[in-house]
């Protein structure tokens, strides 16, 4: 097969794996710089260049859409797709888990496990929000923030407060929810391949920290999930129509809860905290999965 990888770092760890696991395969696959990739937005013959050059001939596209180019990152990744490549995550599903609002209502609306959350314009409303959660404590999310950036822990009313009249004042969406004290600072990444969990670990965050990202000095471990903690992460990966994501979850006095569904996940934590190669399994789904002209959205809103 030949592949297509949109990665604007090809040096990152995930991106050399998955790199490795293709050409260890017998694939040829194709580090390209989404930046660099223009489309040519024309009827019956939509292209892709690259450095100047036509792009042709991919059997599959594995898009690593940093969170920072999603904008852009979606517009080639579509334009891919309309020339009937097929994509290991779909255009319209990673646009809907990079939402965290849409995201977040999708979830609500199947029933699956969430933290209680409320969104409102109005920097006056503060207060309401922060009662809607039972706060406070209660965490404060941009909606547009990655990597545990933009999120913040407000534990007194006056806080909390604070910020949101500080974020809204600013014209910055945020999302307020409760906090589970209960999870002690660490949640489960499960990472879903193909509708099943092929690995999962306990993330831990550095000592006076809340947010377990590794990013931030967090931790992980291999750890064992229950049932209804794998069935969580199937049944959020396919309402959000994703191949490939990580789930993220906070083992709450209420069962599993929710806090983000990740559809370009690194795989360097996971990999070294349970052993599995998951950048083959992958690579793997996709050889059994592509086929030319097959896309079409996923999950419902």
């Amino acid at each position: 097969m030949k592949i297509a990888m949109l990665a604007r770092n090809a040096s990152l760890y995930s991106h050399q794996r998955l790199a490795e696991a293709a050409r260890a395969r017998g694939h040829e696959i194709d580090v390209l710089n989404t930046l660099r990739c223009t489309v040519n937005i024309a009827s019956h013959r939509p292209t892709v260049s690259y450095n100047g050059q036509t792009l042709r001939g991919y059997d599959a596209i594995i898009p690593r859409i940093g969170a920072s180019i999603t904008h852009y990152g979606l517009a080639i990744l579509r334009q891919f797709e309309m020339a009937g490549v097929w994509s290991l995550n779909e255009s319209v599903a990673i646009g809907r888990s990079r939402d965290k609002l849409r995201s977040m209502q999708i979830l609500a609306k199947h029933g699956i496990g969430l933290p209680l959350t409320a969104y409102a314009n109005d920097p006056k409303q503060a207060e309401e929000l922060i009662r809607a959660v039972n706060g406070p404590p209660v965490v404060i999310k941009l909606l547009e923030g990655t990597q545990g950036i933009g999120v913040v822990l407000a534990e007194t009313m006056s806080s909390a407060k604070s910020v949101v009249e500080a974020f809204r004042g600013a014209n910055v969406n945020i999302l307020v929810q409760e906090f589970i004290k209960e999870a002690g600072g660490t949640d489960i990444r499960a990472l879903v391949v193909g509708g099943k969990v092929v690995a999962a670990m306990k993330r831990t965050g550095s000592p006076d920290e809340f947010r377990s990202n590794l990013h931030r000095g967090g931790s992980a471990e291999l750890v064992r999930i229950t049932p209804e903690e794998r069935a969580t992460a199937v049944r959020a990966a396919k309402r959000m129509g994703l191949n490939v994501c990580g789930v993220d979850m906070l083992r709450s006095n209420h069962g599993p809860v929710i806090m983000e569904i990740n559809s370009s996940p690194g795989l360097e934590g996971i990999e070294v905290a349970t052993g599995k190669d998951v950048a083959g399994l992958i690579i793997k789904f996709i050889e059994e999965n592509a086929k030319t002209g097959k896309t079409g959205t996923k999950g419902k809103g």
